[in-house]
């Protein structure tokens, strides 16, 4: 355990992110599984919603330094060939 004030402090700051960070990580999964029933059901309006909010989700853990920002780049390169291929 922290001995020091700042130490103490950064412990709190530590796990607060930790858990915005789970909770960003636990949401991009929940948006990939969601858009994977929509590709396999050929669901056109749900994969339109679903691949939108997921990409804006990848956005955002990129500008957070969740997520580098080329992994993000791949993963909405990869998922517009797929949507392209089924519409």
């Amino acid at each position: 355990m922290p001995i020091k004030h700042s130490a103490k402090k950064a412990l709190r700051q530590a796990q607060k992110r930790t858990l915005i960070n789970q909770a960003a990580k636990a949401n991009i999964k929940y948006l990939e599984k969601k858009l994977v029933k929509a590709i396999m059901a050929k669901d056109t309006t749900g994969l339109k919603s679903n691949a939108s909010s997921l990409v804006q989700a990848w956005d955002k853990a990129a500008k957070n330094n969740l997520i580098s920002r080329n992994t993000a780049a791949r993963k909405k390169s990869r998922l517009q060939k797929i949507i392209n291929k089924i519409l």
